[in-house]
């Protein structure tokens, strides 16, 4: 009842301003035009009877006139106690406005206590589960490089050494940067995660992208306790070519702010022209999709240094995967493009699942990443 009178209260103050304001501008504008001492005395005169007008009803005349509600508490009022004044109604109608916005901030409060817990409340990857790939007609893995039990499919014509591959890195700088090239990317749309797409599982709906899944990623990563920058900037939209131009600029931007070793360009899979193709893995009783590195070299002419090391790096966390959570990396791609990966020392892209998978099955393999991350990185 009392927001509702408010409101009311507001339109009858907003109306006899209007009414004072209509009548000082035609009083402004009649003297400037007439310039006749008769005229102003014919609008001085109008000014006057519409404010005896306005006078001869009080605000509380107005109030009971327009606002059933006031008319009968002042009735009520007149049985048993002295009519609320107006500084009575305006006090109490004063006061009933900041408890409002005051119930609005305890709400506001409530809300982000919400959210923060729920960020808190992040699940976890356990470890000593039982996993297995479970991909239903799956491609054949291709490989011609062993590293232990990491298996490396190497398309450049560098051989790889035991000491190219021997994972002897210490992480320093555990800054992680995760951005998207190719922002776009989707994913099979599903009963928890059902979209339109606006291309062939590509949507500018970045809730139901890879970028999502690398929301996903920072959220573990940061229960972990590492920094984590995630960038989720369009670098395929409105344009697709450029993308790695675009990224490019995004990354050294963001590198003069947040020095970061661990570089991460998030992807979706699209191997081969089947977009029925779900690589999975089962781990204890969750479904998750297959992760896989790409890593580039500087075999195409483009000046990359470090690639060497972005393929310890790479091998470093495939190793560990292989011993917690075995099957949920498919093989090593060493390619001989660049990737912009020159821009850091454990640069790399992580294509998470392929056309096939469902976005949620992205989602539960970022919790075993995250666990996998950590476990190199302590």
């Amino acid at each position: 009842m009392f927001n509702v009178t408010v409101l009311r209260l507001k339109d009858i103050v907003k109306y006899i301003v209007c009414i004072f304001v209509l009548v000082l501008l035609i009083f402004s504008i009649t003297g400037y035009f007439s310039g006749t001492k008769e005229n102003t005395k014919q609008v001085t005169q109008k000014v006057e009877n519409v404010t005896n007008q306005l006078s001869s009803h009080s605000l509380l005349s107005c109030l009971d006139a327009t606002l059933p509600v006031v008319a009968s508490i002042n009735h009520s009022e007149e049985k048993g106690k002295e009519k609320l004044s107006e500084n009575d109604i305006l006090k109490s109608m004063l006061e009933t406005q900041i408890s409002s916005i005051e119930e609005i901030q305890h709400m506001e409060i409530a809300e982000e206590t919400k959210n923060t817990e729920e960020e808190q409340n992040i699940e976890l990857a356990e470890t000593d589960v039982t996993t297995e790939v479970v991909t239903n007609n799956p491609i054949t893995e291709n490989y011609n490089t062993q590293y232990g039990k990491v298996k490396i499919r190497n398309q450049t014509e560098y051989e790889l050494t035991q000491d190219m591959l021997t994972p002897d890195i210490t992480i320093e700088n555990k800054n992680i940067m995760i951005f998207h090239t190719h922002s776009c990317e989707s994913y099979t749309s599903s009963e928890l995660y059902p979209y339109t797409p606006t291309g062939n599982f590509r949507t500018t709906d970045l809730n139901f992208t890879v970028t999502r899944v690398g929301t996903e990623l920072t959220n573990q990563l940061q229960q972990y306790g590492y920094n984590v920058i995630h960038d989720t900037s369009y670098h395929d939209y409105p344009s697709y070519n450029g993308s790695y131009t675009s990224s490019l600029k995004t990354v050294e931007g963001l590198l003069q702010t947040n020095p970061s070793d661990i570089i991460i360009d998030l992807h979706r899979d699209a191997i081969g022209s089947r977009s029925d193709y779900a690589p999975t893995v089962k781990i204890g009783e969750e479904i998750a999709a297959q992760i896989m590195f790409v890593i580039g070299t500087n075999a195409g002419g483009l000046w990359h240094p470090n690639w060497n090391q972005n393929l310890k790096f790479a091998v470093k966390v495939q190793e560990k995967a292989e011993e917690l959570y075995p099957g949920l990396f498919k093989p090593i791609m060493l390619t001989t493009s660049r990737y912009n990966q020159h821009t850091g020392k454990y640069a790399n892209i992580i294509e998470v699942g392929a056309t096939g998978n469902t976005l949620e099955q992205c989602l539960t393999s970022m919790k075993y990443l995250a666990k996998i991350m950590d476990e190199i990185m302590k």
